[in-house]
């Protein structure tokens, strides 16, 4: 029997329904993703084209800027998926005002604060289903690197 050219060629998966529009790259693999690795490792500049993840943009000071999703990023055989968006068309990150700052923080002070013994830990505490935090649930005295000292009352920031 002879084997012809039809023969070996491999089966290609064919999505119906993906029309080619959007792509998805592998790890590493998008357009200038060797120049953005150097720039978050601080061995090379900001790159001014290409390809980045959000958590990069956020690394690199920028936010996406409302602009859509131009690429997929697909690692751990398809199990984990980011969106790329274009680094020319973002914009420097929100810096919070005084005010923000002072809402998050007591936003952290109420999870991070025990209702027993009124400390406030670096920690988040598991106040829904212990109801305290360890030291007052066990009786022991708290290790003084996990308790916050008092901040004077000119700044009350934690952060």
């Amino acid at each position: 029997m002879d084997s012809t050219a039809e023969d070996t060629v491999a089966p290609v998966d064919v999505d119906l329904y993906d029309d080619g529009s959007f792509p998805e790259y592998g790890f590493r693999q998008a357009p200038g993703a060797a120049a953005v690795f150097a720039a978050l490792r601080g061995t090379g500049p900001v790159p001014e084209r290409g390809l980045v993840t959000r958590r990069q943009l956020r690394a690199l000071g920028l936010s996406p800027g409302g602009q859509k999703p131009l690429a997929g990023l697909t690692w751990r055989n398809g199990l984990r998926k980011a969106w790329f968006y274009r680094i020319e068309l973002a914009v420097p990150k929100r810096v919070p005002t005084l005010a923000q700052e002072r809402a998050l923080d007591r936003a952290m002070a109420a999870r991070q604060t025990c209702p027993k013994c009124r400390r406030r830990y670096y920690a988040c505490l598991p106040l829904r289903t212990q109801g305290c935090c360890e030291p007052c649930d066990k009786g022991y005295e708290p290790s003084p690197d996990t308790v916050m000292i008092p901040a004077p009352d000119t700044h009350r920031l934690a952060a």
